[in-house]
């Protein structure tokens, strides 16, 4: 792949993360660097540290002060090599950041490197981020690491280029899996331990000394590895909890359309709890197997399905058609309850991501059983029949085959009938 060479990141460089590497400190500047490496042994440096134009942090402070033993540095040419040239059959994937590449490194790469297939995320020079969003995920992943987050093993910043590289996780996106029109369906175990999971790492995040807001949680963001094992990723959007409690800021709202917090898009008010919304809308993804958003209507998956969360009568019309019955009941109910908490519009009534963890630890044990006989009345959207509401198809439900059917159904198109 020909890299494209169109500007130079200089002007775009936060401050505190160029100037101090072309100028010599003055003592004040030299007593706050070595307050921050002193900082870095004992609390994790904040995002605000890093971008504060009175900080002489560089990025060489980074990498040999702060996360030097956890993160290598490569050079482009590396990177190059372990993708093949950036090879379109290594092609993994397209985000807000730029593309993402399969790899692999060992220690020819990189002495004492362990052999592993890795993820090479690649800065879009055209995108909607930037060398902003690159440092925040050093930052965090180079000083943070919990088994529900990805791990960042190194990064490359070389002339205009800026690269990160990552743990690779062998199925792809929650995305992926749930919305992909040919994946297997995702047994209803296996939902909650990924619910479970993420849940976990968001936990980590909102604990931490100072707190991270995570500000764009949706499915996409979370990966999944071979054994299902769920880990965050992408966290160029995250803010300190501390900078953003009662500085609501309407000039950058940031995030997903249909993941985002009301009170976000609305005032820029951003805290944890705003997190533990779009923390609602994933589970709410994870029972029903649609997306946030109707990309036909534009209705949001929240409007439609939030109303049936606490009927326990009618919550099985939104339940994914694709588990065919293969759910529990009272477990589906709990897990509706809980995305229903989180889903409140008043920040206040939503519950901690701590209870949320321990609400759905719950319901790990519940097994993958038939709630009850089910019929799916399938409407022909097509045509001046549909319009008439004439030829309806039936199809009898029995846990076999009707998730394979292909029937590439919108919300409206499909009702349970208990029978």
């Amino acid at each position: 792949m020909g890299m494209k060479r169109k500007m130079t990141w200089k002007s775009m460089i936060i401050p505190s993360c160029y100037t101090a590497v072309h100028r010599g400190l003055s003592e004040s500047e030299d007593d706050e660097r070595r307050r921050l490496s002193k900082k870095g042994s004992s609390q994790r440096l904040s995002l605000s540290d890093a971008s504060n134009p009175s900080s002489p942090l560089s990025i060489d402070d980074l990498s040999n002060s702060l996360v030097g033993p956890k993160l290598h540095i490569f050079s482009f040419a590396e990177l190059r090599t372990i993708t093949h040239n950036f090879a379109s059959s290594n092609l993994l994937g397209e985000g807000g950041f730029g593309p993402v590449y399969k790899g692999f490194v060992d220690n020819k790469i990189k002495p004492g490197l362990e052999a592993q297939p890795v993820a090479v995320k690649l800065l879009d020079l055209d995108g909607s981020q930037g060398h902003k969003e690159w440092l925040a995920e050093i930052i965090i992943l180079g000083q943070m690491r919990h088994q529900n987050l990805v791990k960042l093993i190194g990064y490359c910043w070389e002339k205009e280029y800026r690269l990160l590289v990552y743990e690779y996780m062998a199925r792809g996106s929650l995305e992926n899996q749930l919305f992909r029109k040919y994946s297997a369906a995702l047994p209803w175990s296996t939902r909650m331990k990924i619910a479970l999971e993420a849940a976990k790492g968001l936990q980590f995040l909102h604990e931490a000394d100072p707190p991270v807001i995570f500000r764009d949680f949706k499915t996409s963001n979370i990966l999944l590895d071979s054994d299902y094992t769920t880990k965050l990723s992408d966290l160029g959007l995250a803010k300190d909890g501390v900078d953003c409690e009662d500085q609501p800021d309407m000039s950058c709202i940031m995030g997903t359309q249909g993941y985002a917090a009301p009170e976000y898009v609305k005032y820029g008010h951003l805290t944890t709890m705003s997190d533990v919304y779009s923390y609602g809308v994933v589970l709410l993804e994870l029972l029903t197997g649609k997306p946030s958003m109707d990309r036909k209507t534009g209705e949001f998956l929240v409007d439609w399905a939030k109303p049936l969360l606490k009927d326990s009568k009618r919550l099985c019309r939104i339940m994914d058609p694709r588990l065919e019955g293969l759910y529990s009941a009272e477990g589906a109910r709990k897990a509706a309850a809980l995305a229903h908490r989180c889903l409140n519009r008043n920040p206040k009534r939503r519950p901690p991501v701590t209870e949320v963890v321990n609400g759905l630890k719950s319901l790990q044990d519940f097994n993958d059983v038939f709630t009850a006989p089910f019929v799916y009345v399938v409407e022909d959207c097509c045509g001046e029949e549909a319009k008439k509401g004439k030829d309806e198809r039936v199809f009898e439900g029995n846990g076999l085959g009707l998730g394979g059917l292909g029937l590439g159904l919108n919300w409206k198109n499909w009702r349970p009938i208990s029978v």
